[in-house]
């Protein structure tokens, strides 16, 4: 599947040509600031995203370090295709609504007993940034593919409840997604799309979203719809 064909419903979130639509971020290192030394430090990861983030093959690539690609628009309840092919001993992520996030790990790293709630050989798509052993914090099956191949994410967020496909397994189930920021808030009604960098190279493609109305959110927390 082509950059810049998506299925039936969706739109691209990257045209597989350049950065266009999408920023450098990582909230967590501006999250304290306020007033001149937030806004210096915002239009510093502007600055440096073009050199840590670059389009190869239709594929949104990104060298392990810098600032997380953050889309310009904020979005709310929607679905969300997209692919990744990351290298061992990386891991990374994808914030919803700039809330992390749903995890990506190297499943072959070792279960450190000394770190009980950090499982990656359980695999990805876990909403990592839950409270640990509550539902959807770690994924229902072991879904990742061996590293050199793609994998690929159909994630439901609607409301707070996330739900979330790797290589079409189900491995959240509708799930509350808590707000990291302040887990005494719900989660923001909109925010962008952010993918983390963390570690070592990430290949991102097939970025598609499709939002979903306020109607098809109640049919499909009805039961209704898969």
């Amino acid at each position: 599947m082509r950059a810049d064909t998506p299925p039936e419903g969706f739109r691209a979130l990257f045209n597989g040509k350049d950065l266009t639509g999408w920023h450098g971020l990582n909230p967590h290192s501006v999250v304290k600031l306020e007033g001149e030394k937030k806004a210096a430090a915002l239009q510093k990861m502007r600055d440096e995203f073009a050199a840590h983030w670059r389009v190869e093959n239709g594929e949104l690539v990104n060298d392990g370090t810098g600032p997380y690609a953050s889309t310009d628009e904020e979005l709310g309840d929607i679905e969300l295709l997209i692919e990744y092919k990351t290298v061992p001993k990386a891991d990374s992520g994808i914030y919803l609504r700039g809330t992390p996030q749903v995890q990506i790990w190297d499943k072959n790293q070792v279960f450190d007993p000394a770190k009980p709630a950090r499982r990656p050989h359980l695999g990805s798509g876990g909403l990592f940034n839950n409270t640990p052993d509550t539902p959807g914090r770690d994924p229902l099956v072991l879904a990742d593919r061996e590293f050199g191949e793609w994998n690929s994410f159909r994630i439901r967020q609607i409301g707070a409840r996330t739900w979330v496909w790797l290589n079409d397994k189900l491995v959240v189930d509708g799930a509350v997604m808590e707000n990291f920021w302040d887990r005494e808030k719900p989660l923001p009604a909109k925010g962008p799309l952010m993918l983390q960098t963390h570690g070592g190279e990430i290949r991102w493609r097939n970025i598609f979203v499709r939002e979903i109305s306020a109607v098809d959110a109640a049919r499909i927390q009805a039961g209704g719809q898969k």
